[in-house]
């Protein structure tokens, strides 16, 4: 199934190119606009009969008439894997194992603007990942079981802003939780429809120039490592967004007036989305890879 969230934040299922308002299914669970989705993937295996029948013969509406929103606004926790990928072997071991929490009110969906902060940075960047959410309470959850407890895969950006905060200090909040800075979306995609998730390809357009396409088989830390060894920290809720790392090769900077859009197989594309920036700061327009490139043939 894909899920959305739709106009005033109504549940929908996604089939081809029409929505299927699916908010009668729910309204019997207790909710805000924020938990909606969240309330129904903690039912959701009592709710999906009711689902399936009620879309055999709901009235399609054409997504083209609706306003799709992110599909998990309101998130318990979201949390990021920090340096997760081996960057087309450009780093010959993985990392440690690391990742860090993002606010949920930086989430915005499809169509939406990224507003870059007055904060001084030495750059804002984009990183296109493939985020996961948890389908049922867990804690130290065993690699064997790990993929069991994902309820569905999404398209997510992880807006980052280079610089900020203390000298010295590991400086995620700063660099991380600002609003709008966690595009995710068009759809929630259920498990069973992504037979494999570290066999996809994830990319990113900046105004329709390919600057972000990697394998997610790339993963330094696979999923099942990921689901593991956060639940050994915290405890894992439905609703709640793991995303995955990014491959930092194709990073390049944000800047006022540039369109982006994303997709991962299977996902469809997150698009519509914009970059405002009132102070009109500019970088050079080139990839980390391109920098790295250009600086060694100097």
């Amino acid at each position: 199934m894909k899920l959305v969230l739709f106009n005033d934040y109504r549940l929908g299922l996604l089939e081809g190119e029409s929505v299927i308002d699916m908010s009668e299914v729910t309204e019997g669970i207790a909710y805000d606009h924020g938990t909606r989705m969240s309330r129904m993937i903690e039912q959701f295996s009592a709710l999906k009969p009711q689902i399936e029948q009620h879309a055999r013969g709901a009235t399609r509406i054409p997504v083209s008439e609706v306003k799709l929103r992110a599909p998990l606004p309101g998130p318990g926790k979201m949390i990021c894997m920090a340096v997760n990928y081996m960057e087309y072997g450009t780093r010959t071991e993985p990392a440690p194992i690391n990742a860090f929490l993002k606010s949920p009110s930086a989430i915005i969906g499809p169509g939406e603007t990224i507003i870059l902060p007055d904060e001084e940075a030495n750059v804002f960047e984009h990183e296109a990942e493939l985020a996961l959410v948890i389908g049922k309470t867990g804690k130290n959850i065993p690699i064997s079981e790990a993929l069991s407890y994902v309820f569905g895969y999404m398209n997510f950006i992880d807006g980052s802003a280079r610089g900020p905060g203390a000298p010295g200090m590991d400086n995620f909040f700063p660099g991380k939780s600002w609003h709008t800075f966690a595009p995710m979306g068009p759809t929630l995609v259920t498990a069973d429809e992504i037979s494999d998730p570290q066999d996809l390809n994830v990319r990113l357009w900046v105004n329709g120039e390919l600057r972000q396409d990697y394998p997610t088989s790339d993963m330094a830390h696979k999923i099942p490592r990921v689901i593991e060894w956060i639940s050994s920290i915290t405890t894992l809720e439905p609703g709640d967004v793991i995303a995955c790392g990014t491959n930092h090769q194709g990073l390049g900077p944000l800047q006022n007036g540039d369109k982006l859009e994303m997709e991962i197989d299977g996902l469809g594309r997150l698009s519509g989305l914009s970059v405002r920036d009132d102070k009109k700061r500019s970088w050079p327009r080139e990839t980390r890879a391109q920098k790295a490139a250009r600086e060694a043939a100097q």
